[in-house]
């Protein structure tokens, strides 16, 4: 007697025409002399203080960076570029973001708009927020009116709050190439 072959599994359904990803980041601040600036979105933002981290600890790019990755399933920024790897001491976040949506295009998908909470207590966002939008729309390379970016405060509450810390959450919706209509 042979053993009955198993049912054949049913064809895999194509992939889905929207993905969306969540990104989260937290970096400790410490005043800077001669420490490394506060870059947020690929922007200059204070010397006055600067995140404690291995690459330049840009909270925007690497909550961006994890959104896309998280969108597509793939591994997260800590693996793809571990603090323990010295190549990784320093480096500009936007190579981070590069490989994301490297990733992206790879798998089809293209960046329909990004959303960006970033907490923060002092220094203040908002003289800033315009450079930091373009710079983001010039990165994604996507319209500006397609990156948003608030500004909160936690009202002095938590690390954040007291001085010692930012903190970011990002959102992002992918699109299927070819399903954009």
């Amino acid at each position: 007697m042979t053993a009955a072959a198993p049912p054949a599994l049913p064809p895999l359904p194509p992939p889905p025409p929207f993905r969306v990803g969540l990104g989260y980041d937290l970096h400790r601040l410490v005043s800077t002399s001669p420490a490394r600036p506060l870059i947020l979105g690929g922007v200059e933002i204070s010397r006055d203080v600067g995140p404690i981290s291995h690459s330049d600890g840009d909270a925007v790019l690497h909550a961006l960076t994890d959104a896309i990755l998280g969108a597509l399933a793939e591994p997260d920024i800590g693996e793809l570029f571990p603090d323990s790897d010295p190549a990784n001491a320093g480096r500009d976040s936007a190579a981070f973001l590069g490989e994301a949506l490297r990733r992206m295009r790879q798998a089809g998908y293209s960046l329909a708009n990004a959303d960006i909470t970033l907490i923060l207590e002092q220094p203040k966002i908002s003289p800033h927020k315009d450079r930091v939008r373009r710079r983001l729309a010039e990165l994604l390379t996507i319209p500006l009116d397609c990156v948003n970016l608030k500004g909160k405060t936690h009202e002095q509450v938590d690390a954040v709050g007291e001085g010692r810390a930012v903190e970011v959450h990002a959102v992002v919706l992918l699109y299927r190439v070819g399903t954009e209509h």
